[in-house]
């Protein structure tokens, strides 16, 4: 995978590669609004910030530990 800097300007079909889905779908979410994904408007195209795109996949990324559960799973293993 092609390393990006966080402030990276992606086309659309950079975007779509790092969040695993097709062009026509990432259009189709900025068009229905069906998610929130920050798109910068650089004439008739669309470009995402790769910092974003990461904002995204963590905010929707389920059942992940938190710090809370990460201690309690040491401070068990100590007794």
């Amino acid at each position: 995978m092609t390393h990006f800097t966080p402030n990276q300007l992606l086309t659309r079909k950079q975007a779509a590669e790092v969040l695993g889905t097709t062009e026509p779908t990432l259009a189709a979410w900025h068009c229905t609004k069906r998610y929130k994904i920050p798109c910068v408007k650089v004439g008739r195209l669309a470009k995402y910030r790769y910092s974003d795109l990461l904002d995204f996949i963590e905010r929707r990324t389920v059942n992940k530990p938190t710090d809370e559960a990460s201690n309690d799973n040491n401070s068990s293993a100590v007794r």
